[in-house]
Parts: structure tokens; sequence; C-alpha cells
């Protein structure tokens, strides 16, 4: 299975169900909200026989920072190695060579991300953030 550059349709389709309905991190995102993201992020893909798998993307200026989101394997691909197969395309991504910060969050996949030379914060007490974990579930 080879990482590809795009996101379809029917790729967006099973990305969002995916995020809105069983992650963590992003339950109850809108759709709209979910495509601009889409449309303003680089994305990276693996299919199975034209069905998508696993899915990231990285928000980044392509020059100095960039930041890994919404990682996942299908349940049924896991523990094929798909995760580092995406993780390591990502990481030779020549519009994501030389920068000066590449930074992610995760609960737990630190394991994962260590192979490909992330860290903790070297300056943890600098990091700062504006978080509102419910936002895609508040009713307003």
């Amino acid at each position: 299975m080879k990482v590809k550059y795009n996101l379809n349709e029917n790729d967006f389709e099973t990305v969002f169900s995916f995020l809105s309905n069983r992650s963590y991190w992003s339950k109850g995102i809108s759709k709209a909200c979910l495509k601009h993201a889409c449309e303003n992020s680089l994305c990276f893909v693996i299919h199975n026989n034209n069905k998508l798998c696993a899915f990231a993307r990285v928000v980044t200026d392509q020059a100095t920072f960039a930041n890994l989101l919404d990682v996942f394997v299908l349940e049924p691909f896991r523990g094929r190695g798909l995760g580092k197969q995406l993780i390591t395309a990502i990481m030779a991504d020549k519009r994501l060579q030389d920068l000066r910060r590449f930074t992610l969050t995760t609960k737990d996949a630190h394991g994962l991300y260590a192979q490909y030379g992330f860290t903790k914060p070297l300056y943890p007490e600098g990091l700062m953030e504006n978080y509102n974990p419910n936002i895609y579930t508040h009713v307003t």
C-alpha cells in the first residue's frame, strides 16, 4: 500500500466518520469545519483496494513550522505497520524538510513518534495553548 497525497470525496467521508464519531480528539467536529481544515492542510492517506485505511494531516508554512494532526489507522488495518508507513512518508515529504519546529500532540503514541525524532519539548515552560476540548460538542 502506498501513501497518497490527495483526499477524494469518498476518503473525506471516511475521515469525517472516524474523526467525528470515534476519535477522542475531534468527536463531534462538523463536516464544514473538517472540510475547511483539510483544504488548508497537507493530507496523507493510505488505501487498500481503493478504500482509505489510514490518514494524517499536517498544518504547515512549509518553511519553518509544521504540526501533525488527526493521525489514525482504521481498526481493521491496525497492527500492520501502516502507522509507521504513514509517518515515514510524512517525515520524508519534500515540503516538510528543514523545518525549525515540527510539533504534535498525542495521548498514547509516544513510542511511535519517538522513532522519528519527536521528544518532549526542550522548553515546556515556554509552551502555551488556548485549548477548548469541547468546542465540537458544545451546543450554542
